[in-house]
Order: C-alpha cells, then sequence, then structure tokens
C-alpha cells in the first residue's frame, strides 16, 4: 500500500517553513537516537521541529511497515474489525494504514507527545481518516478498547522493567487482535520473544508471523525480520543525503489474536534461493527451522518460485 500522497504534501508545507540546516541537524539527531536501540524511557521526538522532521524521516517507512504487517495479520485472522485503537500513535502512521486496510471509521489514537499528537490529528485529517486523539502514556496503562490496537515502534524505547506491564495493558485493551510492530534488530526481536510470551500466557494465540505457539526455534545469534519498501519523496532524500528513490524498512512483529485464526502452515524465513529446476526455502514450521528444496516434481513448486522472504508457503 503506497503511502497517500496528500499526507506528504502536507509534511511537506509544514517542512517549508523551516530551514533545511535546521532540520537536517533534527534529522541526525533522530536517526542517532533510532539506532541506539532503546531510549530507556527518554523523551525523543518532542519539539515542532522535531516531530515535523520525524514525519519527514519516518512516517513513510513506518507507514510501510504497519501495512506490511497488517496485511500479513489480517490474513490469518477472519473476523471483523469495528474499532482500532493505536498506542503510542506518533504521527498516525499506523491508523491511517489500519484504517484504510480494515475499512473502518471507529478510529483512536493516544499519544504522548503534545506536538506529535497535534501533528498526528492534522495529517490523519489530511489523510481523511476520522480519529479521535488523547494524550496518553503507556507506561501509565491504557483504558480504552477496540477490537483491533496497534503498538509500532514504542515498546522497544521503553525501560525494560516496564515493558511487560505495558504488554498486559495493551492485551487488555485488545479485543479481538493486538499487533506489535518493532525495529527489525537483533535487541528489539529478544524484547519481542518476550512479548510473545507474555501474550500467550494471557490467553491470546499467535496468529502471526509464527506458524505455532512453540518455543521460538531461532538460536541467540539469529532472528526473524521483514523488509518493506517505502518510496522516499524528495524532501526525505534531502534530509538524509540519500540518492537511491526507496528504503527497505526492516521490521518484527507479533499478531496476537483472541477467538478463531489460522496461523500459516509455514513462514519463509529468509531470501529465497531460485536455481533451475529448483527452489531452497529456509521455512519455520511446526516441527522446527529447516531447509527444504522444492523441485519441478513438487506440487509447491510453482508457490516456492513466487515466495518472498517473510512469505508463507503450504505444506
Amino acid at each position: 500500500m503506497e503511502f497517500p500522497a496528500e499526507v506528504q504534501n502536507r509534511i511537506n508545507e509544514l517542512a517549508e517553513g523551516l530551514e533545511l540546516k535546521v532540520l537536517k541537524t533534527a534529522a541526525e539527531r533522530l536517526s542517532e537516537n533510532y539506532r541506539a536501540e532503546s531510549s530507556g524511557g527518554k523523551r525523543g521526538a518532542v519539539s515542532k521541529t522535531d516531530v515535523i522532521t520525524y514525519a519527514a524521516v519516518r512516517m513513510a517507512a513506518t507507514f510501510a511497515a504497519v501495512s506490511k504487517t497488517l496485511e500479513l495479520s489480517l490474513a490469518r485472522f477472519g473476523g471483523e474489525i469495528t474499532s482500532i485503537l493505536d498506542v503510542g500513535a506518533g504521527t498516525g502512521a499506523g491508523a491511517i494504514a489500519a484504517a484504510r486496510l480494515c475499512g473502518c471509521e471507529n478510529v483512536t489514537c493516544i499519544e504522548r507527545e503534545e506536538n506529535m499528537l497535534a501533528l498526528g490529528r492534522e495529517l490523519c485529517g489530511a489523510a481523511d481518516v476520522s480519529s479521535a486523539w488523547e494524550n496518553g502514556d503507556i507506561s501509565q496503562g491504557i483504558e480504552r478498547r477496540a477490537d483491533l490496537v496497534i503498538c509500532s515502534y514504542c515498546l522497544n524505547e521503553l525501560p525494560e522493567a516496564q515493558r511487560e506491564n505495558a504488554v498486559k495493558s495493551l492485551a487488555g485493551a485488545a479485543g479481538k487482535l493486538l499487533v506489535i510492530v518493532e525495529p527489525g534488530t537483533p535487541f528489539a526481536f529478544a524484547g519481542l520473544k518476550k512479548t510473545r510470551q507474555t501474550l500467550i500466557e494471557s490467553g491470546f494465540g499467535i496468529a502471526a508471523p509464527c506458524p505455532h505457539e512453540n518455543e521460538c526455534p531461532l538460536p541467540e545469534d539469529d532472528w526473524c525480520h521483514f523488509t518493506a519498501r517505502a518510496q522516499r519523496s524528495k524532501l526525505h532524500k534531502m534530509l538524509k543525503n540519500a540518492d537511491i528513490p526507496y528504503e527497505d524498512e526492516k521490521f518484527c512483529f507479533v499478531a496476537a489474536a483472541r477467538g478463531d485464526f489460522t496461523p500459516c502452515a509455514a513462514r519463509v524465513l529468509r531470501k529465497p534461493q531460485i536455481q533451475s529446476g529448483f527452489v531452497t526455502l529456509k521455512l519455520c514450521g511446526e516441527d522446527g527451522i529447516k531447509s527444504e528444496t522444492i523441485t519441478k516434481k513438487s506440487p509447491l513448486f510453482k508457490a516456492a518460485r513466487k515466495a518472498e522472504h517473510g512469505g508463507e508457503l503450504p505444506l
């Protein structure tokens, strides 16, 4: 799903009132914070300049990651979504993606930073997504409830001591489906594995990406991640000194469901190796991780040829 042009246009308009040098400095600072893995609960983008810069350099990538996450998650979950709650909503990227994919107009966003909240509300309006915005902090608990609860690029910023309670709070808010998205790094994935276990212990089933609810079979030096491609705007390329017209956002996620869902049979963990007459795939299935070579004689050959990293394969 493409990043809404009307949202990008509004970000460009807001950035026009700021000096490019100031925006670049803010972009460098935000990138350093992002690479630092965890902020330990410290506040990141707070000022008006920071939140506009954050929207310019991070919103399209966040939108791409959440969109792909929801596509993979909703394919496994067959229930109807009539309400959406985006916790730590930031610029509203997740809320916009969810509203468009689910066709839902009952959208509530919770955000801690006042300037980010104001910007998120404005950008949701630009996307023609009707949303109610409230000031709130995930570490203080969540009182709102919704069929679908989204929390993207948020838990990783909390001190580790606060994460489990935050996950339990998110679980309590989700009536049908809870989707958590984090950066596609070993550090974030290690935290996500703990989150996954907390959700299982809270009575949820794992709808995606896992094909099972067993202990994650990946070794400690490996991690499960996905990639979503986002087109770079002219402003983004200027702020990041980039020439390539796109960026590939790496992320990891877990989708936990109440009620009926159908997990995939096998998840493709790495880029398929396609050779003449056969395809080699690294798969995660109910019986663990294995390398599978699928030849032309197999009824799965066509599916294997079309398989992508992060995709599914029937067994």
